[in-house]
């Protein structure tokens, strides 16, 4: 029997889960007659069947899962689970198996890229199920696995760990894993709540209204429609977006305390928040007047609109616009993201190297300036009033190293496909860090349909890349994970 028999055990329970996740869409496709009922009932019989096929085979094969496991349970749910996502919208409306696997990557990961055309018109079902990927990879299928599997025997601590994202994998909220599982759900579900009826109030209907707030606390950035939030062109509605996406964007593990402690304390606690906050609003100031400056709007309110909804979805890599900001002078579109690649904090289900890296990151440059004026003196790190253990240090500068290792490569891939050098950087910073839209023939007035084969696989690698956080892929990759 192989060693990853537990793995692909639990994989195929993982499996049955996700195909109980179509129920939904399907039940609303019989409910308005919208052609894709065929469509959901062979993606929901084959996906099921699948795994429990994967769950017979191994059904005997029970351990707790070691790290190794741990890392190969991660990296298979987010390539597998895409491709039973992508059934319905390759039966339904016949694309290719690249465009679909994209498209369900991208839901899944929360990057929000789309290759498809008219979404106005897509069945409504199509539409549900896109957005519904998103919500679920928001807090991650793992997560709500392991808030469920240990009832059936299988423990979750290292799919965990390997799924959480951020550096302090270690700290918990609760005594087991399970329970912080529960818990972040629990709170997960009850601002997804808010969130749609908040939308609801402002004007949407319900139908959109439970599809962006699928999109919105996922900062996954799918829309109904084409024009994105440009249809709705209204202020209410984009402040209620704001407002979510900006939760969103903050560690759910501290809202997690926050609602448990009935208490804002634990986000001035939070090192992260007050610079997430604090620098997204003083982007969202300077972004709004130099493009009011420029003449691009008449009227200061105008700009600060524009710019506060546009600044804040890309910051916090949602990718929803309201207007085509490629079309702003280039500051601010590559301002906007520059923010993607660090505004939003660890435990939040936005994309980036997160800013405890990136604060981290400035403290070691700041130490480092230090020890040149000063090479005998002690100077520790300290986030959150404590102390950085240097494992940690040395991590953040690892993975930020390979961060950058990987855009670059990435991108010039992109250029030797023949892609101009604008729509390849920005394509492979928007889907590495998990925000959607990028500039040229990838920007927010467009789709990725633009782009070839090769093209769309390398951003689909970005977009798992990204969301896995670089390490958990890589180590999955490497020779000696394979070794005994």
């Amino acid at each position: 029997m192989t060693r990853f028999a537990p793995v692909y055990r639990a994989l195929g329970m993982i499996i049955m889960l996700f195909a109980l996740t179509m129920l939904g869409p399907w039940i609303l496709s019989y409910a308005t007659n919208d052609g894709a009922q065929s469509a959901y009932d062979e993606a929901i019989l084959l996906t099921f069947l699948s795994g429990t096929f994967l769950w017979y085979r191994y059904r005997n094969c029970k351990r707790e899962l070691n790290i190794r496991d741990g890392f190969l349970m991660v990296v298979l749910v987010w390539t597998v689970l895409p491709a039973f996502a992508a059934i319905p919208l390759m039966i339904q409306l016949g694309i290719s198996h690249t465009d679909a696997y994209f498209e369900t990557m991208s839901g899944l990961t929360t990057t929000g890229s789309t290759v498809l055309p008219n979404l106005d018109t897509l069945p409504m079902s199509i539409n549900l199920w896109r957005h519904e990927l998103v919500w679920i990879g928001g807090m991650g299928l793992i997560v709500l696995a392991i808030a469920i599997l240990p009832l059936l025997g299988i423990g979750g601590r290292q799919m965990f760990k390997a799924e959480t994202p951020g550096p302090m994998k270690d700290s918990k909220m609760t005594p087991r894993i399970a329970e912080t599982a529960k818990g972040l759900w629990l709170v997960y579900v009850g601002v997804s709540i808010a969130c749609a009826i908040s939308y609801r109030v402002a004007g949407m209907s319900w139908f959109d209204a439970v599809c962006h707030m699928f999109s919105t606390m996922g900062l996954g950035g799918f829309s109904t429609h084409d024009a994105s939030f440009g249809f709705f062109n209204s202020p209410a509605i984009e402040a209620v977006c704001i407002v979510f996406m900006l939760i969103a964007g903050m560690n759910f593990g501290t809202l997690f305390l926050a609602v448990s402690g009935r208490s804002l304390r634990p986000y001035f606690h939070d090192p992260e928040a007050g610079w997430f906050i604090g620098v997204t609003l003083l982007s969202i100031l300077v972004v709004a007047m130099y493009i009011w400056k420029d003449g691009v709007y008449p009227e200061f309110e105008t700009a600060l609109r524009h710019s506060a909804f546009n600044l804040v979805s890309i910051a916090t890599t949602t990718g929803y616009a309201s207007v085509d900001y490629a079309l702003l002078p280039i500051f601010a579109p590559l301002w906007m993201l520059f923010l993607s690649s660090f505004a939003t904090s660890a435990g939040s289900t936005g994309g980036g190297i997160k800013m405890i890296r990136a604060l981290l990151l400035y403290k070691q440059v700041y130490r480092e300036l230090l020890r040149a004026m000063h090479p005998n003196a002690v100077y520790n790190i300290r986030i959150g009033g404590q102390v950085a253990p240097q494992p940690i240090l040395f991590a953040v500068l690892g993975f930020a190293f390979m961060y950058m290792v990987s855009i670059v490569s990435l991108t010039l891939i992109m250029a030797f496909t023949g892609l101009d050098i604008i729509s390849a950087f920005t394509a492979v910073v928007a889907s590495i860090n998990n925000t959607g839209p990028g500039l040229g023939v990838v920007g927010p007035s467009t789709t990725y349909e633009a782009l070839e084969d090769f093209q769309t696989w390398i951003c689909t690698f970005a977009m798992l890349l990204g969301r896995l956080e670089i390490f958990t892929l890589l180590v999955v990759l490497t020779p000696a994970f394979w070794r005994k």
